[in-house]
């Protein structure tokens, strides 16, 4: 699993080959959410409440490193890591 970001136990990814709309990954102990980069929208799977407002709040602080991220991604480079929500 490519790892951007690591942050209160969340785990942050990209995959390559991974299809549209840009998204992330997003998983917390045994809890696993894809997230819509440009509206935050969960499209699948499930965060606990404060997990998912967590990563809402740092995914719109970050929304341009994660589009660039989704680029790479998309061109088979290497992923750059964001900083972690502090």
């Amino acid at each position: 699993m490519p790892e951007i970001s690591r942050f209160f136990g969340i785990v942050i990814a990209i995959f390559y080959d991974d299809h549209n709309p840009p998204h992330f990954h997003a998983r917390y102990e045994s809890f696993k959410a894809i997230i819509d980069i440009n509206n935050l929208a969960i499209i699948e799977g499930k965060l606990p409440p404060r997990v998912y407002g967590l990563v809402a709040e740092w995914a719109a602080m970050h929304k341009e490193e994660l589009l660039r991220n989704w680029e790479l991604a998309r061109e088979k480079k290497p992923l750059v890591s964001i900083e972690p929500l502090k």
